[in-house]
């Protein structure tokens, strides 16, 4: 054998022993006062794990000699589980943790001479994890509602199983986009709307009205917008809410242009300074108002955005608008499409912005697009202030009302200093 294959060797045994090890003291020093009889542990590991690289190497190509270790593994794991127990704990969860735990040490002998090393090191890092974070994860268990794992199954379904079965599909009509193009931008505004909705509910559940209005504006500023203004009609209108109300749309500006840039870099390289000049100045705004803030009751969070009926109108949307933007570009021209960015705006602006980024309407610039997703912006801005006056009740919402005006009126600005 050669001086190469020697020092192959010996740098995977040594990595072996080292991640065997490394998984028997987690596993010792977790079970050391729970199980002080239980199999396994700094010893036992290292000893598994080398019978299963030894036995691996005896027949690699088709394992029979590892498989036949493997056998007798499960033989004493079995005997191990079916054994008579008085110790509560002992007869419940740690009668399979302790097997597989065994069963995994054996494993890695295996893995660590056949597999990549970031793999082996992965393996064993995610299984001590796992082991060292049994409370941790029996409480988020607890705190998981069953709606929310449903949810998550849909994220997966739209990113996992939709999204790869259309790739390759040929663009859609009357468009530039193609049906994975479409679904890709789908992915990535639920992406960002389910992780803001998970930090919100899970990682800072008793935020005040400040933050969850920072976070809610990353998935939706409207319907934040309408939250902390309905709370204003019957607490009135604190400067901490008006702080809120204003944070959601920096938040909103930030979104743009990350949405905007994951789809084109050189329009997100053109908004870049308009949208983050409108950020600063709303952000500076609402840091004022919140000097003056004391912290209230955590607002109830916003209904979790992700659902599948949700992603599919999104979709459709999305496909409309970029009809919609091509007919104007190809019989209106600019004003066709900054004529539809005002109308747009009123409602839901993603699917109009994403449109734009992906090329959805045919033959419109970057300096034009630009302006579009600034006009658009501004629109939806004035739609706030509305929905602030109203659900606010008159007055109380007239501060905020006028500084998201002003914001409006400034993209506007911006619009026109770009097309000039």
């Amino acid at each position: 054998m050669s001086a190469p294959l020697l020092s192959v060797g010996a740098e995977r045994l040594a990595l072996l022993l080292g991640l065997s090890l490394f998984f028997g003291l987690a596993f010792e020093g977790f079970y050391a006062d729970e199980l002080p009889h239980r199999p396994g542990g700094v010893r036992t590991f290292p000893l598994l794990a080398l019978a299963g690289g030894g036995l691996y190497l005896l027949d690699p190509r088709y394992g029979a000699a590892f498989i036949a270790g493997l056998l007798v593994l499960g033989s004493w794991i079995y005997a191990y589980v079916r054994r008579p127990s008085n110790d509560e704990g002992d007869a419940t969860e740690s009668a399979l943790v302790v097997p597989a735990c065994n069963l995994i040490a054996y494993l890695l002998g295996a893995l660590t001479l056949a597999a990549p090393l970031w793999f082996c090191v992965a393996v064993a890092v995610a299984a001590v994890l796992l082991l060292s974070a049994r409370r941790p994860l029996h409480d988020l268990a607890a705190r998981v509602s069953r709606q929310e794992i449903v949810t998550a199954g849909q994220f997966l379904i739209l990113v996992g199983v939709v999204l790869p079965l259309l790739a390759g599909r040929p663009a859609i009509p009357y468009t530039t986009v193609t049906p994975f193009g479409v679904w890709l931008a789908v992915v990535a505004v639920s992406s960002i709307s389910y992780a803001s909705y998970l930090l919100q509910r899970y990682v800072f559940p008793s935020a005040g009205s400040l933050l969850t209005a920072v976070l809610g504006g990353l998935y939706s500023s409207t319907a934040t917008t309408v939250v902390l203004a309905r709370r204003a009609r019957t607490e009135g209108m604190t400067a901490e809410l008006q702080a809120g109300i204003i944070s959601a749309t920096a938040m909103m500006y930030v979104r743009i242009l990350v949405i905007t840039s994951l789809f084109s870099l050189t329009l997100g390289r053109k908004l870049a300074i308009p949208l983050l000049a409108l950020a600063a100045i709303a952000a500076l705004i609402a840091w004022e108002r919140s000097r003056s803030a004391s912290r209230s009751s955590p607002t109830r969070p916003i209904p979790n955005p992700l659902q599948l009926s949700t992603a599919f109108l999104f979709a459709l949307l999305f496909v409309a608008v970029s009809m919609l933007a091509t007919f104007a570009q190809s019989h209106l021209g600019r004003a066709g499409i900054f004529a539809l960015a005002g109308i747009v705006g009123v409602s839901d602006i993603d699917p109009f912005v994403l449109s734009l980024a992906q090329g959805g309407a045919a033959n419109v610039g970057v300096t034009t697009a630009a302006a579009a997703i600034l006009i658009a912006s501004s629109s939806n801005n004035v739609l706030k202030a509305v929905y602030t006056v109203i659900f606010a009740g008159g007055r109380r919402g007239a501060a905020p009302a006028i500084v998201l005006g002003a914001l409006g009126a400034a993209g506007l600005a911006a619009a026109f200093l770009l097309i000039r």
